[in-house]
């Protein structure tokens, strides 16, 4: 196994930019840390181009034989190719799934969400609600930024998530969109569970594009009971999908 101790190292410098979101888009790959979520991208089938490890005696020998390239690194590496203060020491360049939208039942919409922390809240929830597909507008945070797998906790991996003009999408979804809106909406529990429908979730400060808003079938608020200006869109989110989920 190949022992690389420069941060100059050119893979090092080729794994180093795809921290850039231009770079990730372009060659379809992604640069991921840590062991849990280097285990989740096994874990669904994910081809695992490179591999870099402080201790790779820590690692699954499965997981290891699996990767195509494996290499040793000491701490000065890791830590140029950390996101955070005190790396786990484990890193790997992953290609992103092929995915196909035919199909989709239970969608989840995001309209230029920009927070990562919520975002990956909002991608773990949609995991866990066993939701078929998430669809991002132009401009929301992406997905496979450091943060955002950090927050999702490996979920990234486990449902399709696409970029696509929501506009478009909503016109050929066969079923119900459901928006987030204060004004011309009804409390959500008026609205029943069902097998199909898409739910459409706005930006932090502006909301759902009213254009968008005009799309849907019918926009629902979340009554509040107590002083709180307003909900966090990650936790109105999930207490939306689980509701439409039933």
């Amino acid at each position: 196994m190949e022992m690389i101790t420069s941060a100059q190292n050119n893979k090092i410098k080729s794994a180093n930019k795809l921290k850039k979101k231009r770079e990730r888009d372009k060659t379809g790959q992604v640069l991921i840390e840590g062991a849990h979520l280097i285990e989740e991208a096994y874990k669904s089938h994910l081809k695992i181009l490179q591999l870099f490890a402080v201790d790779i005696e820590r690692l699954d020998d499965n997981l290891v034989n699996y990767v195509e390239e494996v290499y040793e690194i000491n701490i000065k590496v890791a830590e140029a190719l950390s996101g955070t203060v005190t790396p786990q020491g484990f890193f790997a360049i992953i290609e992103k799934a092929h995915i196909d939208v035919t199909g989709a039942q239970q969608v989840l919409l995001i309209d230029r969400i920009q927070d990562p922390g919520n975002m990956g809240t909002l991608i773990r929830t949609a995991d866990a609600a066993g939701i078929d597909l998430i669809v991002l507008e132009k401009g929301t945070a992406d997905p496979y930024q450091d943060k955002v797998l950090r927050a999702s906790q490996g979920s990234v991996f486990h449902l399709p998530i696409v970029t696509e003009d929501l506009s478009t999408f909503i016109r050929k979804f066969n079923g119900n969109v459901y928006g987030t809106a204060l004004e011309n909406a009804v409390a959500f529990n008026q609205i029943t569970s069902q097998e199909k429908f898409a739910l459409l979730l706005g930006n932090e400060g502006e909301g759902v594009n009213p254009e968008l808003l005009d799309q849907t079938t019918q926009n629902l608020n979340i009554p509040i009971y107590g002083k709180a200006e307003s909900l966090n869109v990650a936790i109105a989110g999930s207490i939306l999908l689980y509701h439409l989920k039933g």
